[in-house]
């Protein structure tokens, strides 16, 4: 059994991961233009994740669906697994890893985005999902963890956060989230960034 980070210990694991993502900031800007892009010209996006990283997939489509901050229209965003009756229909007629590749078979258009998050990067039904949206024209990008698994060899583009505990990585994925959401907006002219530290 290895000790478990508390207290201080637990924000002394999250700094230098944070410190990090500094360099991963125009890369996310990045993904942000594209994917203002492609929902302004009404695609869409599909996000995927299991357990804690199901629920930043669905914080991610709820920002898009309703706003992050300013408002503005509504964005196509939809987290798979919250698709209960579905998700529950595929679980009981198909191979638990097809649970959100048959989605986004149904739901995915050449051309949308699929996002994917997975702490460990080898969910076989994350990785499913990967696949059969790249088999259907969809840009595939994953937030993932340490930054040697599966999940990078499957997606076009990925964020991998080094660390080495699921908590860590999970809110480092929390911060690129709202990252992403803000550099949608600032792409979408409905927000300008913030350029001074004194406009904090």
């Amino acid at each position: 059994m290895t000790s478990l980070p508390v207290g201080h210990w637990h924000l002394a694991a999250l700094r230098v991961p944070l410190d990090a993502l500094d360099a991963e900031v125009e890369h996310i800007d990045r993904w942000g233009r594209h994917l203002a892009a492609v929902l302004q010209s009404g695609g869409r996006l599909l996000a995927v994740g299991n357990g804690g990283s199901a629920a930043q997939a669905q914080h991610l489509t709820s920002e898009l669906v309703g706003r992050y901050r300013d408002d503005r229209p509504p964005f196509a965003a939809i987290a798979l697994h919250a698709e209960t009756s579905a998700l529950t229909a595929l679980l009981n007629d198909y191979p638990p890893e097809e649970v959100f590749a048959r989605q986004v078979r149904a739901h995915g258009r050449p051309g949308d985005v699929l996002v994917a998050l997975s702490t460990s990067g080898r969910s076989p039904n994350v990785l499913a999902a990967v696949d059969a949206a790249r088999c259907a024209g969809l840009t595939t990008w994953a937030l993932t963890g340490q930054p040697v698994n599966p999940l990078l060899e499957h997606a076009e583009d990925a964020i991998a956060v080094d660390a080495p505990y699921t908590a860590t990585v999970q809110e480092i994925h929390q911060v690129v989230v709202h990252l992403l959401c803000a550099a949608v907006d600032v792409a979408a002219g409905v927000a300008t960034p913030m350029l001074e530290v004194s406009e904090w």
